[in-house]
C-alpha cells in the first residue's frame, strides 16, 4: 500500500484529521479538489485564534504546516472514485491514476442550493448568510431578515433579534404555529407574509428587498438555511449509510466518526447538520484520532 490513510477533502475538517495522523507518524495522502464550501465568505468568525481570517488563508496556513512533516503528501486534485478491494481502499484521482490505503477519511463537504430569488446567489456569504454565530456580529445593529425555506426557519428567526431588528419572511410557505407566533412576538420579530421576489442594492451589499405586493423593505442582511447535498459521490460509491439531516442528507457516523463502512471515517459538514468552522475542525480531529487508533488495533498490511 502506498499510504495508510487517504484523507479526501482539504478544508478545516480534512486538514485537522490529517494533522493528527501525520503527527502519529502515519503515511498520509491528503487530496483536495480546491472548491471548499466557505469560498464565498470573506472571513471566518467565531473560530478561536482565527477570528476574522479568510478561510483560504486558514487553509493555506494549515497546508503549509502539514507540509513540514515528511510523512504526508498533499495533492491538489479531485477524487472521482473510491472502492474497497479486499482489506484496502482504492482511490482514483482525476488525471492521476490510483492510490491505495488501509483507511479513508471523508471530509468531502456539502454543496448548497439557495432559494431561486433574483439577487440571492450574488450575495451568498456576504449579505446573505447562513449562521448568526459565524456572521451575526458583523451585521449587528442593522435591519435583519430571516427567509423561511424550511420547517425550522421560525426557530432561526427567534435567535436573530440578539443581533438586530428582525423580520421573518414566511414566503407564504412556513406560517408559524400559535406557539411559535407567540414566541416570535415576544422577541419583537415582525412577521411578513408577502414573499420576497428580489434582493436590491449594489451587490454584494444588500439595501432592501422587493415583495410580491410591490413594497420595498429596507434590509442590511438576510439569513437563510440552504438545502444541502453531498459535494462528492464518494460516500455513496463506498456504500456508506446516510441519515436525513435538517437541511439534507448526512453521512451516518458514530461517536468515533467511523461510517457504516468499516475503515471509512467521515468528518465536517458532510457528516453533521451543525455547520461551522470550529465544529468541522473538531470533528476532523476526532476522525483522525479514532482512525489512528483503528490502525493500532488492526494494523495496515
Amino acid at each position: 500500500m502506498s499510504y495508510e490513510v487517504i484523507v479526501i477533502g482539504g478544508n478545516f475538517a480534512g486538514l485537522s484529521a490529517a494533522m493528527q495522523l501525520t503527527r502519529a507518524r502515519r503515511r498520509v495522502l491528503l487530496v483536495d479538489a480546491g472548491a471548499p464550501r466557505n469560498r464565498f465568505s470573506q472571513a471566518s468568525h467565531g473560530f478561536l485564534g482565527q477570528d476574522g481570517q479568510a478561510p483560504a488563508a486558514i487553509m493555506g496556513e494549515g497546508k503549509r504546516q502539514l507540509s513540514l512533516y515528511p510523512n504526508i503528501t498533499l495533492r491538489d486534485a479531485k477524487v472521482i472514485r473510491a472502492q474497497k478491494e479486499g482489506e484496502e481502499f482504492v482511490v482514483t484521482v482525476e488525471g492521476g491514476g490510483e492510490e491505495r490505503a488501509a483507511r479513508l477519511i471523508l471530509a468531502t463537504g456539502v454543496s448548497d442550493t439557495l432559494p431561486d430569488i433574483p439577487g440571492l446567489g450574488d450575495r451568498w456569504g456576504r449579505s446573505v448568510l447562513h449562521c448568526p454565530y459565524c456572521h451575526g456580529y458583523e451585521v449587528s445593529g442593522g435591519e435583519l431578515g430571516v427567509l423561511a425555506n424550511h420547517p425550522h426557519s421560525a426557530h432561526s428567526a427567534m435567535m436573530i433579534p440578539d443581533w438586530g431588528a428582525t423580520t421573518f419572511f414566511t414566503q407564504a410557505l412556513f406560517e408559524p404555529d400559535e406557539e411559535q407566533l407567540a414566541r416570535l412576538t415576544a422577541r419583537g420579530v415582525r412577521i411578513e407574509r408577502s414573499p420576497i421576489v428580489e434582493l436590491l442594492g449594489d451587490s454584494p451589499k444588500l439595501q432592501a428587498v422587493r415583495l410580491a405586493d410591490g413594497r420595498i423593505v429596507p434590509l442590511d442582511a438576510i439569513f437563510v438555511a440552504p438545502k444541502t447535498a453531498m459535494a462528492s459521490p464518494i460516500a455513496e460509491q463506498l456504500g456508506c449509510a446516510f441519515d436525513d439531516g435538517a437541511f439534507g442528507p448526512v453521512i451516518r457516523a458514530g461517536e468515533n466518526k467511523e461510517t457504516s463502512v468499516k475503515g471509512v471515517f467521515a468528518a465536517g459538514d458532510a457528516a453533521s447538520s451543525m455547520h461551522s468552522g470550529t465544529l468541522a475542525s473538531a470533528s476532523g480531529v476526532l476522525a483522525g484520532v479514532h482512525c489512528h487508533q483503528s490502525l493500532i488495533v488492526q494494523p495496515a498490511a
